[in-house]
């Protein structure tokens, strides 16, 4: 039930909004000895009252999920507070920009931590007139591939979806580029530079010839 609802968000709130028991209980048409409960942790609000609950403890549903509070404080984009999430169940891919608390398909999602390219997922990265070619080397079979490319600006981002037997390569516009970020289904989120440059295997052969 960790993931359910918790009393101490429930309290906290409830005080908040100068709310007493009674008047919750009220509203939601159950008893003051039920709020007590779900308060202290020994029971917990039917699923059939999660939204009037909610609503009358002026939170979204997510929010009473989480046990947290999100406050949305960013007037415009900042790529240093940019967080990704990927869903397990059914590979939604989800830019906040911000703190937040993601859900899809019943499941809170964890922020997802960016790598740096190795040598199982080497990407490289060329210009072509106004444009960066970012490669994946890859395999790209329905079991393992890569499942979407992301460049990030300092203005934005820009996402390319890719699916399994076809090709891991995106291009994306070089002006205010900074960064390439690509997901893994199997290993995760990976990040480079967005420069020219050679790939994790490529820079390994060079340091071994030298």
């Amino acid at each position: 039930m960790n993931q359910y609802v918790t009393g101490a968000m429930i309290r906290r709130l409830r005080e908040n909004k100068k709310m007493t028991q009674l008047q919750l209980a009220e509203e939601l048409t159950v008893s003051c000895k039920a709020i007590s409960k779900w308060e202290t942790g020994k029971g917990y609000p039917d699923i059939t009252l999660l939204e009037p609950l909610a609503a009358a403890l002026g939170v979204s549903m997510i929010e009473l999920f989480s046990g947290e509070r999100i406050t949305n404080t960013n007037a415009s984009f900042n790529m240093l507070r940019m967080k990704l999430y990927v869903c397990p169940v059914c590979g939604n891919f989800i830019v906040s920009i911000g703190e937040a608390v993601i859900s899809c398909c019943g499941i809170v999602l964890p922020v997802l931590e960016a790598e740096e390219e190795d040598e199982e997922h080497p990407a490289h990265i060329e210009t072509v007139e106004d444009e960066y070619c970012v490669t994946v080397a890859h395999e790209m079979s329905k079991a393992h591939y890569i499942s979407f490319i992301l460049a990030v600006k300092d203005d934005g981002y820009e996402l390319k979806k890719l699916y399994p037997e076809g090709n891991a390569e995106a291009r994306f516009k070089i002006s205010r580029t900074r960064w390439f970020y690509y997901y893994c289904n199997r290993h995760g989120l990976f990040r480079v530079p967005a420069r020219p440059h050679a790939s994790a295997a490529q820079r390994e052969a060079s340091t071994c010839s030298a």
